[in-house]
């Protein structure tokens, strides 16, 4: 039943970092770190072996160093590169592929509707948000947290950490 409660705060936190993307164009600190904390409280569950918790590990580390050379490139934001390694840390090896491929595609789509959306006025009533006019700005960058949020939503209940703490 531990696992299971620890289980809501993936959702819980990866719907947040999306919203807060999306009004503020930042993704908290303490998402990541608030990811990492519960992802070593359901590791205290037992529902992983070493071998798996290794996996996981690894995967969190690989996307920190592929996502924060791209940042400092300047391809993405450094609140992304975070989210998208906590995330990995979550979803391990068996599901990074599905992730980034969901991600990449989720985020795609995002870019062009924000592109063309930019390429219209805003409708009055909108235009009247701070955050719209915010993200309506053409030297504002991309909120592609909200990708990465919900790529990891519709990945997580395939991987096999979450199919073993549903059954516990």
């Amino acid at each position: 039943m531990a696992t299971l409660g620890i289980l809501v705060v993936f959702p819980f936190l990866m719907a947040y970092a999306a919203a807060s993307d999306l009004l503020t164009m930042l993704i908290p600190n303490r998402i990541s770190l608030a990811l990492i904390g519960a992802f070593a409280a359901l590791v205290c569950t037992g529902v992983m072996s070493w071998s798996e918790i290794g996996a996981h590990l690894g995967a969190g580390g690989l996307v920190l160093a592929v996502s924060f050379t791209l940042f400092a490139f300047g391809v993405i934001g450094g609140g992304d590169a975070k989210l998208a390694a906590a995330t990995a840390l979550w979803l391990g090896l068996d599901g990074l592929l599905d992730y980034l491929l969901v991600a990449s595609v989720l985020g795609g789509g995002l870019t062009l509707a924000i592109l063309a959306a930019r390429s219209h006025p805003l409708p009055q009533p909108v235009a009247r948000l701070p955050f719209a006019l915010h993200l309506h700005d053409q030297k504002t960058g991309i909120p592609y947290g909200i990708a990465l949020a919900a790529a990891a939503l519709l990945v997580f209940p395939e991987t096999v950490v979450w199919s073993r703490a549903v059954l516990v």
